[in-house]
């Protein structure tokens, strides 16, 4: 669908930047600017900014950045043209239609059909009588026939091209079935299914669309226990959260976090519908950020195994630093026959103790910390003064760590208790680890400035400039040119190939023809023509300072050395008082500082 850039330019022009991304992050005014904590990487101290005045946002963190469009597409996971529809819908306007991209939307639109579809067939084949086996096992797994239904689940047969006959059978391609992960290529040109002798298990967005699948293999079967869909234009794993299409809805004051999509489905069964699980992978800060949106408390409920103990320890690190309050479920041991004991997960726990028992251990769930230093402790054996040391060292490293005084001196009396040391010696002990911390950032910090032309170069390997000295000319232009379009009518002698970066001049080039169309020439219509790093990297361009008074004259400055640069390369000699006045111009008005 290829959508009209004069619509482009109304829906920008209608849709406040301020208004949309303060529906997403809170936002306070600052000069000039309104900040936040970033909504794409975790942190504690706001780094996100919104201009009004130039409608981008840029985080100066992770360098992230663009228009209102860029801004939906990234916190959304959208691609453009959905974005755009989720703004005209907003903004109360029609998105036109035309038919030069009409083929992507086609497609995208076949292969959200054809998972669809495909979920049917699994779960006819599931109720019908060729499913009795993974019926069996359902049952086996106390899972209840409505249970079953609300989840969607099914069953695939043991054939190698049940489903593909099937859904070529409605009109879908081979190829459509292997973009859409249901089916493999084999070595004659021919096609077999993905998913064989397995309970289905369909994924479904928080938009209700079913994007993929996970299975589990039927017991006394070879191969992978648990297998997903692949990466495909619908199913990107690290993004995805299983069941949070229903959990979203939940009355409850949190969202718990397990490992396993059966345990998922068992304690939704039992009443907990605020359960979700990653997709078989480990928690990215993607899965974190939108988690984030839905709830302020998260609880993590994982195997009490040694296994599930080092997951909810990696969890943890990666939850560090995401805008939620974050405790932890432990799972009580469980003892066989033997008196030995045993892996205790969700699904065995609801079944074992019902649903009462687990709502108590839910209500006594631990917070982080409490529970990062209860890990410490059972590392260690406190009883010797080799054990006391290693667990005060660790603990010491683990307060430090910790933002808040506050929290520094409540958890330092806790540990300072249980490793036997006065809390005046634990809070000296804190205090020594953080100010060493700050020194050797410090001196890291002043490693990396005495590098300044790395510090220039675009984060995007890319991106990277060949001509740092004609980059930082160019940014200058395109940075002039986004600020006040009417410079461009000042630019006739500057030509595309006189530039260095690839970007810089594709921008150039794009700016010029939208001036001459008629176009707006506002960074945030352009999010259809960039790709989200190009987008960020001149975002950040155009943060960088440029004084407002004696423009054309820095403009002519810029054009300048860009000119001197290109001849450079073109093999040019240059008369050597020229290269002095040059060197000196560079020096005094360089990378958006003011002009005289």
């Amino acid at each position: 669908m290829a959508i009209p850039e004069q619509f482009i330019d109304d829906l920008v022009a209608r849709s406040d930047i301020t208004d949309v991304v303060s529906s997403y992050v809170s936002l306070t005014k600052k000069g000039s600017n309104l900040w936040g904590l970033c909504p794409f990487h975790n942190e504690k101290t706001p780094s996100f900014s919104v201009s009004p005045d130039k409608q981008i946002y840029h985080c100066f963190g992770c360098g992230k950045g663009g228009g209102v469009i860029s801004f939906v597409m990234e916190i959304e996971n959208l691609p453009f043209v959905d974005a755009v529809k989720l703004l005209a819908k907003r903004a109360g306007l029609e998105v036109p239609e035309s038919g030069e991209n009409e083929a992507y939307r086609k497609k995208r639109t076949r292969l959200l059909d054809l998972t669809r579809d495909a979920a049917r067939f699994y779960h006819s084949y599931l109720v019908g009588p060729d499913g009795r086996r993974v019926q069996d096992y359902i049952a086996q797994r106390q899972i209840s026939p409505r249970t079953a239904t609300h989840f969607g689940l099914g069953a695939a047969p043991d054939q190698w091209d049940a489903l593909t006959r099937a859904m070529t059978a409605k009109g879908y391609t081979k190829m459509e079935l292997i973009d859409a992960g249901l089916a493999v290529a084999g070595k004659n040109g021919g096609i077999y299914d993905k998913f064989r002798s397995r309970l289905m298990l369909p994924v479904i967005d928080v938009r209700g669309d079913v994007v993929g699948f996970t299975s589990r293999l039927l017991p006394g079967l070879e191969g992978a226990k648990y297998l997903n869909t692949p990466e495909t234009t619908l199913f990107k794993k690290g993004r995805l959260i299983y069941a949070l299409n229903f959990a979203k809805n939940t009355k409850r004051s949190n969202l718990v976090l397990v490992e396993g999509n059966i345990d998922v489905i068992t304690l939704h069964q039992a009443g907990f519908d605020n359960v979700v699980a990653t997709m078989g992978t480990a928690l990215t800060e993607d899965h974190a950020r939108t988690l984030a949106r839905y709830t302020k408390e998260l609880v993590l409920c994982y195997d009490n195994d040694s296994a599930g103990k080092q997951s909810t320890d990696r969890v943890l690190n990666v939850l560090k630093n995401a805008d939620l309050s974050v405790r932890v479920l432990q799972l009580p041991n469980a003892i066989d026959d033997q008196g030995k004991p045993v892996k205790q997960d969700p699904d065995d726990f609801i079944k074992r103790f019902g649903p009462a028992a687990f709502e108590k251990c839910l209500n006594g769930s631990a917070g982080q910390n409490d529970y990062r230093l209860d890990s410490l402790q059972s590392k260690h054996d406190l009883s010797t003064e080799e054990g006391r040391l290693a667990y005060l060292k660790d603990a010491v490293a683990t307060v430090a760590a910790l933002q808040s005084p506050i929290e520094r001196e409540i958890y330092g009396n806790k540990a300072a208790a249980a490793g036997g040391i006065s809390a005046a010696a634990m809070a000296q002990e804190v205090a020594r680890y953080r100010k060493d911390r700050a020194w050797r950032a410090k001196k890291l910090q002043s490693k990396k400035d005495l590098t300044p032309a790395a510090q220039l170069q675009p984060r995007s390997r890319e991106l990277r400039y060949q001509n740092i000295r004609s980059a930082r000319a160019e940014e200058g232009v395109i940075r002039l040119l986004l600020l006040d379009p009417t410079l461009l009518d000042q630019t006739e002698s500057l030509a595309p190939d006189q530039f260095s970066s690839p970007l810089l001049a594709k921008l150039f080039v794009l700016l010029q023809q939208r001036h001459a169309q008629g176009l707006s020439l506002q960074l945030g219509a352009l999010s259809g023509t960039l790709t989200p790093e190009e987008m960020s990297h001149i975002t950040g361009i155009l943060e960088q300072p440029e004084s407002p008074s004696n423009r054309s004259q820095a403009l002519r400055d810029y054009i300048e050395i860009i000119e001197t640069e290109a001849a450079k390369r073109g093999g040019s000699d240059l008369d050597p008082l020229l290269a002095a006045r040059d060197k000196f111009r560079e020096k005094k008005s360089y990378g958006g500082q003011p002009h005289e």
